[in-house]
């Protein structure tokens, strides 16, 4: 009678702790909707526009894509710091010291500029409105935003911006 008492209680007590868990983690996840994609998955057509597969997807690859552009402006600064104690005496090798760190710096500011986009992309994500045009509310369509993935317009909407900036630069 000891040995079945012993038995009952083992299996009792696994029951009661692997019902219990699940039921906690789907709690958690239910709200946020986690969606697991593999390394290789690409956002097809046959898809639900925007599911939450595609949401992870870019979600994804404009983080990894801001690590990246983080590190190399990381790079570039401590490097280009390091070229600073290189003074010459030579005019002409000073001026092109100086055109080389002028052009690594608008680089960055570019790379700055667009990890600022990528913020504004993932922001949009969690508000549920990435893949669709800021003017038309239309959707962006996957190959462009593959293409772009900060893309913020339809290719018709961003057509009419350019040239609407050129207008007005030429005023």
């Amino acid at each position: 009678m000891p040995k079945t008492a012993k038995a009952k209680k083992k299996v009792s007590k696994p029951k009661t702790k692997a019902v219990s868990k699940p039921k906690v983690t789907a709690a958690k996840v239910a709200p946020k909707g986690l969606v697991r994609i593999s390394k290789t998955y690409v956002p097809k057509d046959t898809e639900k526009y925007m599911c939450e597969k595609h949401k992870v997807y870019f979600r994804i690859r404009l983080t990894e894509w801001k690590k990246e552009l983080i590190k190399a402006n990381n790079e570039a600064l401590y490097n280009g710091g390091m070229d600073d104690n290189n003074i010459s005496a030579d005019i002409v090798d000073q001026a092109n010291s100086y055109i080389d760190n002028n052009v690594e710096m608008k680089a960055i500011n570019r790379q700055i500029k667009l990890i600022s986009e990528i913020d504004k992309a993932l922001r949009r994500i969690r508000e549920d409105t990435y893949g669709y045009c800021l003017d038309t509310a239309e959707p962006i369509g996957l190959k462009r935003l593959m293409a772009r993935p900060v893309a913020k317009y339809t290719i018709a909407a961003q057509e009419k911006h350019e040239k609407d900036e050129k207008v007005h630069a030429d005023d």
